[in-house]
């Protein structure tokens, strides 16, 4: 029984052999559980001084082009300054964005267009953020602990999803906006005093400073690689469908359930959890490519299954279904990224990356509002999960390199193997 459940729980081996992967857990588990507060509050500020789904919506125009242009100057950034460095004066700037938002709700009549410009604003920040913090965990990690450590790490995000907006939901409906913002700015106060923690994290030696030159050699890089092309294209694909977070407290509205709005945030996340409290299973896959596909399938085909049905536990249900295929679509593209990219490109790869699993969602809000407004809330819904569902078996078609990946065969999985093993043996030497 023992052995059977080892098996199935997930993996603490990051967990056991480095320092800064714990801090970092615990300062992401902190942090995330302050930004999801405000992820629920601010949509529903927005919500109450607009009466508006495309006014919710258009929350992701606005963020879009920060986070295309800071993203991917983040990911230069990451190759060639203190990772840790990057990391600590980020997360400082979304602290004092915080303070922002709590200052605006005090007053006695909140303005709009501060709520718009700290959307911006951390849309910019964690742009710059992403990549770093993505980059740092190949490095502090062993080859063959990065799935485990993609599992643990999905495993703290969904922890914070699910305890943040479920909270969330009732501070802002019993102690309003402020006080919601007020955790925020309290769990950032947190993060910052761990992240100084931190291990310096310094560029290679022969490092440039970050240029258009540099972020067009790792857009290079990327497209001579079917195999991460596919991961971006297939997130990229199922979050600009099939994510209609934007418009959840309309949907709450349709179904005459505004007390499940908080659920609804959090459900996906209950289904994520479910896949990461049960995933000792994956450090043993090895054909991630098909994990990324699969996985993604399941998500778009439980999001049209959530805007079809009408009683809202089922709803519940399907968006729970959902964030374990996203899970599942998450674990296979993390692995894939860390296993196979160069530690010297893996910035700015990382920027690129940031953009594929972040431009999708924000796109897909506007997508969520525009149509919302069109067609109705829970069209919306369903419509977007079916055109999910059949992208992404389009790009499979086209894209069978996705399909067929293997991480013991692929070429750069074992020039990366080689060469983190390499690295490990020299340090080992030199301490001796």
């Amino acid at each position: 029984m023992t052995s059977k459940l080892a098996a199935v729980l997930p993996d603490l081996s990051p967990w056991r052999s480095s320092r800064d992967f714990r801090l970092l857990f615990v300062q992401g588990l902190v942090t995330y559980f302050g930004s999801f507060m405000a992820m629920v509050a601010l949509p529903l500020q927005i919500k109450e001084l607009t009466h508006s789904p495309l006014a919710v919506g258009a929350m992701g125009a606005v963020e879009l082009v920060p986070l295309v242009v800071f993203g991917l100057y983040g990911g230069a950034l990451a190759d060639s300054a203190d990772r840790r460095k990057v990391i600590l004066l980020s997360e400082a700037g979304l602290g004092l964005l915080a303070v922002l938002l709590l200052g605006n709700s005090l007053l006695e009549r909140p303005l709009l267009w501060p709520l718009y410009v700290v959307a911006a604003g951390v849309s910019a920040l964690a742009g710059l953020q992403r990549p770093a913090l993505d980059s740092l965990m190949a490095r502090i990690v062993s080859h063959d602990q990065l799935t485990a450590a993609a599992a643990l790490n999905a495993l703290r995000w969904q922890t914070g999803a699910i305890v943040g907006p479920a909270l969330a939901g009732l501070v802002v409906a019993y102690a309003g906006h402020a006080t919601a913002y007020s955790v925020t700015v309290v769990g950032f106060a947190v993060s910052v005093a761990m992240c100084t923690r931190l291990a310096p994290a310094p560029p290679s030696r022969d490092a440039e400073k970050p240029s258009l030159r540099g972020i067009a050699e790792g857009a290079r890089y990327a497209w001579s690689r079917p195999v991460l092309l596919g991961t971006y294209a297939v997130d990229m694909a199922a979050m600009f469908f099939a994510f209609p977070n934007a418009i959840f407290p309309f949907l709450a509205d349709d179904l005459d359930a505004e007390w499940a709005l908080g659920l609804m945030y959090t459900a996906g996340s209950v289904g994520s959890v479910a896949v990461s409290l049960t995933s000792g299973w994956a450090s043993r896959i090895t054909r991630h490519g098909q994990l990324v596909v699969y996985g993604a399938a399941c998500w778009g085909l439980a999001i049209a299954a959530a805007g079809w049905f009408s009683n809202v536990w089922v709803v519940l249900l399907c968006l729970a279904v959902a964030g374990g295929g996203d899970m599942l679509s998450g674990l296979g593209r993390s692995t894939i990224w860390n296993q196979t990219i160069p530690d010297e490109l893996r910035g700015r790869l990382a920027g690129i990356e940031v953009l594929s699993y972040s431009v999708g969602p924000q796109l897909g809000q506007v997508r969520a509002g525009a149509m919302a407004g069109w067609t109705g809330t829970r069209p919306a819904v369903w419509s977007g999960g079916l055109a999910c569902l059949a992208s992404v078996g389009l790009l499979a078609a086209v894209l069978p390199k996705l399909m067929t990946y293997d991480a013991t065969t692929d070429e750069d999985a074992q020039r990366r193997r080689v060469r983190r093993d390499a690295a490990a043996g020299e340090k080992a030497e030199t301490v001796g």
